[in-house]
């Protein structure tokens, strides 16, 4: 009797699982509310400041707002600022970029918050970088101080799962899209419970983010692309081409381009896929900070056009979703994030087949090459 006591004892200490989940749902709230709030409030900071910069100070001094000689003088005086910022603030406002993912441990907070203070002035100054990266890491940070401080027995990695899934849900409008990423991480990493049960939290912080953003914003990435009238052997052939074109294209590294998709010619969408293409790379080497999944979804979108307009034939949306698969897989190497991404441009179910089997092509190009991303020695991730 005794040893079954001792035996049973560990498991009566334990909460039972729903018990477990329940008490995740406040705080999984309250984090992915914080976290859409912060991501609403730099990206309209962003927004003003991009008003100023390309469209009042332009207009003011009567130069006009597509000047080649102002978009230079604003680009080189972005990354002047940016240099300086970099060189003195404490922290060198966080690590290189380069060398950073999209949900990496969290920084102080002091660090954290002249990352995210340096976005909205690289994004609304040009720089081709998203931001996803430095808005995702302030929220982990604020998240993991504010969990230290008010539930210290809580473990960090908690936290990080919640101001990750609050960030992402937010930015694509929905709590799939975290709990697809998420998965992905997730399932590498030892922890207790199944799958669903540690997915519980971050599933609720990504649905509070996404809804917050839904509701104070009404962000959509429904690109309005023709409708897709069926699948075709032909589609076959094209989406794998397409998708491993864009996979090559990424490894060697929206909506206003698919508003006219008939309006560009084939060199036209081609030339800006290659440009944007080397503007991320430029911008994510030269220690700009910001993500490349957004920038990386133009290129995908420039790239599937181009195919459209070389072969009329090729439905639109299939080619756009294409490119943006295969860029996305080369650029991020996570299969969840680059087909949900593709997949939510067109919102056409029929397209699902297809992206499916195109990411196998695709997969087989990218994996085991090296990432966009380096080790703090400098050597690239595989």
């Amino acid at each position: 009797m005794a040893t079954e006591s001792a035996a049973g004892s560990p498991a009566s200490a334990e909460p039972a699982p729903a018990r477990r989940l329940l008490m995740l749902i406040v705080p999984a709230l309250a984090v992915g509310v914080v976290s859409a709030l912060v991501l609403l409030g730099v990206s309209l900071l962003a927004e003003q400041l991009q008003d100023v910069l390309w469209e009042t100070l332009p207009d003011a001094l009567s130069i006009g707002r597509y000047s080649s000689l102002w978009m230079i003088v604003m680009l080189t005086a972005i990354g002047l600022v940016t240099g300086l910022t970099i060189r003195t603030v404490p922290g060198h406002a966080g690590p290189d970029p380069a060398t950073t993912g999209l949900v990496d441990p969290p920084l102080p907070p002091a660090r954290a918050s002249t990352v995210t203070i340096r976005s909205p002035g690289s994004t609304a100054g040009g720089v081709s970088l998203g931001p996803e990266n430095p808005i995702t890491a302030a929220n982990i940070a604020l998240a993991c101080w504010a969990g230290r401080r008010f539930a210290p027995g809580a473990p960090a990695e908690l936290w990080l799962a919640l101001a990750a899934a609050g960030t992402i849900g937010a930015l694509f409008g929905t709590p799939v899209a975290a709990a697809l990423i998420l998965t992905e991480t997730l399932t590498a990493a030892p922890g207790k419970g199944g799958l669903w049960d540690r997915l519980f939290g971050p599933l609720a912080a990504g649905a509070a983010g996404a809804l917050t953003m839904t509701l104070a914003a009404h962000p959509s990435f429904d690109l309005s692309l023709p409708d897709y009238t069926g699948a075709h052997w032909g589609d076959l052939l094209s989406a794998v081409v397409i998708a491993s074109a864009g996979a090559v294209l990424g490894l060697a590294a929206v909506k206003v381009l698919a508003a006219d998709p008939d309006g560009w010619s084939a060199g036209g969408f081609g030339g800006m896929a290659v440009v944007k293409t080397a503007a991320l790379l430029v911008a994510a080497a030269c220690g700009f900070r910001g993500g490349r999944i957004f920038p990386a979804v133009f290129c995908g979108v420039a790239l599937g056009l181009c195919a459209h307009a070389l072969v009329d034939g090729v439905p639109v949306a299939l080619a756009v979703t294409c490119g943006v698969l295969g860029i996305l897989l080369a650029i991020t190497r996570q299969g969840w994030l680059s087909l949900f991404t593709a997949a939510v441009l067109a919102s056409d179910m029929a397209l699902l087949p297809l992206l499916c089997v195109a990411t196998l092509p695709a997969w087989l190009l990218v994996t085991g090459r090296p990432l966009m991303q380096l080790r703090a020695d400098g050597t690239p991730l595989r």
